[in-house]
C-alpha cells in the first residue's frame, strides 16, 4: 500500500515536470475577427436577412511553439448578445491574466477560474476551451475525439437548416437538392408570421413528408398566442420536433405547449448552462434540446449537457451557429465520441455551402449526410492564412 501511494505521488510529480506538460504552457493569445459571407442571404426570426456572420478565431500560443485554435461567434439574436468588442474585452482583459503561464492540461481548473472571473460568458469561453482541446490533442498526438472519450461512431449524420424563404417553391427546390446530396433531416426556420410559417411547413410536409424528417425552429420569435396558432396548424403533420418558439425566459409557456400538443418541443436559446437545462427538465418544458459549440462554451461543456439531458431521457440535437469549420470540427469530434443516439443536427454549417468560403485548408470529410472527424491530432483542421488575411476585419 505504501509503495502504491509513493508511485502515485512520483507519477504526479513526473507528469507536471514532463516535456509534454510543459509544452502546453500558454505564452500568449491571439484574436482574429473575421466577417465570413454567406453564399445566399440567410433569414431567421430576428432581424433582416443576414449576408454573413462575425467569427472570432482564437490562437493560443504555447512556450513550445505549438498553436491551438478555437472558434466562436458574434451572432446577435435571442440567447446571444456578444460582439467582437465584448468577446475581445473578456478574453484580453479578464481571461488572459488567468491563462498566461498555465498548462492547457489543467483545463478544468482553468475553466473554473475563467467562470469565476466573468459570469455567464459561454461565447468567449468556447474559443478558449476548444483551443485548449486542440492543443491537448496536438501534444499527445491524438484526435480530439480520443480526449473527449474515444471513438464511439465511425461517422456522424448531419441535417440541414433552411432559412425563412418568401417563396415556398424555392424552399422545396432547396430541399430536393439537399435530398439528392444525401440529406434526410431538415429544420425549417419560422418565427415571423405564424400563418405564413405554418403554410410553409404544411407545403413542405405535403410535398416531402414521407421522404424526410421535418422540424421547425422559431428562434424565440413568437409570443404565446402566435405559438398556439402555429401549433394548431402543424400538430397533425408528423413533425419530429418544434424548436424554441417562445423567448428564453418563458419556460412556463414552453411547458404548456409541451403538455397541450402531441409534438415534441425542443429547447435551444433557453439552454446556456447546466442549470438552465435542469430547469427545462424539471418543468417538463421540452423533451429535446439543442447544443451549439459557441452558445454552450465549447465541446466539453456541450458534453456535460448531453450527459445531463441523456440521464433525463431527453433527445439530443447537436448543432452549431453558421460559421467556419473550426467549430464544426469541435462538434463532429464530440459527436464521434458520444456512445448514445443523436438526432441529425446542423453540424455541417461550415461545410454545406451556407458559407461562400470556409477558412480551413482541407474541408472536413463529408459523404452524403455523414461527416467524419479529422484523424489528425487535435481538432485536425488547419487555418488557410490567405483567407484569414482576406476576411479579417481589423487589419487590411
Amino acid at each position: 500500500m505504501t509503495t502504491n501511494q509513493s508511485h502515485g505521488s512520483e507519477t504526479s510529480s513526473d507528469w507536471s515536470g514532463s516535456d509534454r506538460y510543459k509544452a502546453g504552457i500558454i505564452r500568449s493569445l491571439e484574436l482574429i475577427p473575421l466577417w465570413l459571407p454567406f453564399k445566399t442571404n440567410f433569414k431567421i426570426a430576428a432581424g433582416a436577412p443576414r449576408q454573413g456572420i462575425n467569427v472570432m478565431i482564437l490562437k493560443i500560443h504555447t512556450e513550445s511553439g505549438l498553436v491551438g485554435i478555437g472558434e466562436t461567434h458574434a451572432w446577435m439574436r435571442q440567447g446571444s448578445r456578444e460582439t467582437f468588442k465584448s468577446i475581445e474585452s473578456i478574453i484580453v482583459d479578464h481571461y488572459s491574466p488567468r491563462l498566461i503561464g498555465r498548462s492547457i492540461f489543467d483545463h478544468q481548473a482553468i475553466i473554473a477560474d475563467l467562470k469565476e472571473a466573468v459570469w455567464n460568458t459561454n461565447y468567449p469561453m468556447a474559443a478558449v476551451a476548444d483551443a485548449m482541446l486542440d492543443l491537448q490533442g496536438k501534444i499527445l498526438g491524438v484526435p480530439a475525439y480520443q480526449i473527449l472519450g474515444g471513438r464511439a461512431k465511425t461517422a456522424v449524420a448531419a441535417g440541414i437548416t433552411l432559412g425563412i424563404m418568401p417563396d415556398n417553391t424555392a424552399l422545396l427546390s432547396e430541399v430536393e437538392q439537399r435530398v439528392a446530396e444525401g440529406y434526410s433531416s431538415f429544420t425549417v426556420k419560422v418565427g415571423n408570421d405564424p400563418e405564413r410559417d405554418a403554410k410553409a411547413v404544411e407545403f413542405l410536409a405535403k410535398a416531402m413528408g414521407d421522404r424526410i424528417i421535418i422540424r421547425a425552429d422559431g428562434n424565440s420569435g413568437m409570443d404565446m398566442a402566435g405559438a398556439m396558432r402555429f401549433m394548431n396548424r402543424v400538430q397533425h403533420l408528423g413533425l419530429d420536433a418544434v424548436e424554441q418558439l417562445l423567448p428564453p425566459w418563458d419556460l412556463a409557456g414552453m411547458a404548456e405547449l409541451a403538455s397541450r400538443y402531441n409534438v415534441p418541443i425542443m429547447a435551444d436559446e433557453c439552454v446556456s448552462s447546466d442549470t438552465d437545462l435542469i430547469k427545462v427538465i424539471t418543468m417538463r418544458a421540452a423533451s429535446v434540446f439543442q447544443t451549439k459549440i459557441a452558445k454552450n462554451g465549447g465541446a466539453w461543456s456541450c458534453k456535460k449537457l448531453w450527459e445531463i439531458g441523456s440521464a433525463a431521457g431527453m433527445r439530443i440535437f447537436p448543432g452549431n451557429h453558421p460559421g467556419a469549420s473550426v467549430a464544426t470540427a469541435s462538434a463532429v469530434h464530440l459527436a464521434t465520441s458520444w456512445p448514445g443516439d443523436l438526432l441529425e443536427g446542423p453540424l455541417a454549417v461550415g461545410v454545406n455551402e451556407i458559407l461562400a468560403e470556409d477558412i480551413v485548408t482541407e474541408p472536413i470529410l463529408r459523404k452524403g449526410k455523414y461527416m467524419y472527424a479529422p484523424e489528425k491530432p487535435g481538432l485536425g483542421v488547419t487555418l488557410d492564412e490567405e483567407k484569414i488575411k482576406r476576411f479579417r476585419v481589423d487589419k487590411k
